[in-house]
């Protein structure tokens, strides 16, 4: 019995094909399709329902993924313990949010190619809520998103913190003195809804002081939120540091407003039967880079970390 013969059993009872097994192995459907049936000769039994159109299990089938699982997962960890960190290989997807892409998920790249040059990276720009679903479904590894989905079948760790601000185009809310909160909420407010563990924080935050907003628009995307705080369309909460420069540029102009907003903690998360010392890793480095403060941030070398 082979790993090989067990990651092509693995997959295809993980993804629901011989296709898409081979494409995940980046083999070919035959090469996958010998490896399983060395692995039912070996055991001289069927590994698979070969009378269903899907790649469905049979009872021994069910029986031998279990073991897969089991001895897959204790092979990794033995290659990421003994091993040189240059010679693990393995993919990694994580999940970040559009923010941490537009600041500095070019920096950790850059800092896991350095010390993990064979670990293959598919990184998923989605909002949180989609991060912790893929997640939990397995089709993630490791996510960087706001603290605000607490879950006892995942494990999380502080890594940073972003500061935020009510902005809007100068000229559509005096600036010149604080408001009170209640006195914004009259005006039209952009908002990143539930989907956004951003959005979702600074809702409860919102209700826990008694505002409740006469005029929202739920903006998704925070590119679009920030185009659409720009053309005048209402207020916003916008990350303070990173869009100085649009404020310095005349683009945004900040509101004080009291009480201030507060921060908002973003952690990594894994599910935690998949803590491994690779993924641990990883959250260091991620502590190491993780800066909200500059778009757009140059991949950096490890002199550059923080």
């Amino acid at each position: 019995m082979t790993f090989k013969q067990l990651e092509a059993l693995y997959w295809i009872a993980r993804l629901g094909g011989f296709a898409q097994a081979a494409n995940q192995l980046h083999t070919s459907q035959s090469a996958v399709s010998k490896r399983v049936h060395e692995l039912e000769a070996l055991f001289d039994t069927e590994l698979f329902d070969r009378s269903q159109r899907s790649a469905r299990l049979t009872e021994k089938g069910e029986e031998m993924y279990v073991l897969a699982q089991k001895l897959l997962a204790q092979r990794d960890a033995a290659v990421e313990q003994f091993g040189k960190p240059g010679v693990v290989e393995r993919r990694l997807r994580i999940g970040v949010t559009e923010l941490t892409a537009m600041t500095w998920l070019p920096r950790l790249v850059r800092l896991i190619q350095q010390h993990y040059p064979k670990v293959i990276l598919e990184p998923d720009v989605d909002d949180s809520l989609q991060l912790r679903d893929k997640l939990l479904a397995d089709e993630l590894d490791l996510v960087f998103l706001p603290d605000s989905f607490a879950d006892a079948r995942m494990a999380s760790k502080a890594i940073g913190e972003v500061k935020s601000a009510w902005m809007c185009k100068p000229g559509v809310v005096p600036t010149d003195a604080p408001l009170r909160l209640h006195e914004l909420a009259r005006q039209r407010m952009l908002v990143q809804g539930g989907n956004s563990g951003t959005g979702r924080a600074y809702d409860a935050w919102m209700k826990e002081q008694g505002v409740q907003p006469a005029d929202t628009i739920v903006v998704s995307n925070l590119i679009a939120l920030v185009g659409l705080t720009v053309s005048g369309l209402g207020v916003s909460y916008l990350p303070r540091e990173c869009l100085r420069p649009m404020v310095a540029a005349g683009m945004l102009a900040e509101i004080e407003v009291a009480p201030a907003l507060p921060v908002v903690r973003y952690v990594a998360m894994h599910k935690g039967e998949h803590r491994s010392a690779l993924t641990s890793s990883i959250v260091m480095l991620a502590q190491s880079c993780c800066d909200f403060t500059r778009m757009f941030q140059a991949q950096a070398d490890d002199t550059t970390t923080r």
